[in-house]
């Protein structure tokens, strides 16, 4: 497996909305793989094909709340419900590194995916996992989580995580 670079804010790879996967062959399930590989390396919980710059509707999360690792691999996500309830919750994200904001998301979603093995697949989700792919389904829409919050603080986390961003650079 290979640890892929993580694109880093103000790339405009980062605002493409992603191409549907056709199938899921070998090469996506490799794709799927990296981003894994990837994802846990930098201790994130998810990761959208768009982030490695690859413009394809792929994911990976794993939103265990427990030790005990969860991965889901999905390509084409889509929210096919949501629920009315939502919620504020701490979200950072690997390419807005080292900032975090209160961020308003559904509670529990419902929502459909093709897996590694090309099969769809639907499910519900709550709690961490319902954050997540949320989150992510975001990410291959080309929205980041800054566009969730106000101006002034969307501005403010920019400007601190094109700090830590050059700082990494060095």
């Amino acid at each position: 497996m290979t640890v892929l670079k993580i694109l880093h804010v103000p790339d405009p790879r980062l605002k493409i909305t992603a191409q549907p996967v056709e199938k899921v062959d070998a090469s996506i399930a490799r794709l799927m793989e990296d981003m894994l590989e990837t994802m846990y390396v930098k201790q994130g919980v998810g990761l959208a094909a768009t982030q490695v710059g690859v413009n394809q509707r792929v994911i990976v999360v794993d939103g265990s709340e427990t030790d005990k690792p969860e991965p889901l691999k999905l390509a084409n996500p889509e929210l096919l419900w949501r629920s009315q309830e939502s919620k504020d919750v701490s979200e950072g994200c690997l390419s807005v590194p080292e900032q975090y904001a209160e961020v308003n998301r559904f509670t529990r979603v419902k929502f459909r995916y093709l897996d590694e093995h090309n099969q769809t697949v639907e499910r519900e989700a709550g709690g961490l996992l319902a954050h997540v792919i949320q989150h992510e389904i975001d990410h291959l829409n080309g929205i980041l989580f800054l566009e969730h919050l106000s101006a002034l603080k969307r501005q403010m986390l920019l400007r601190r995580a094109l700090k830590v961003t050059k700082s990494m650079a060095r």
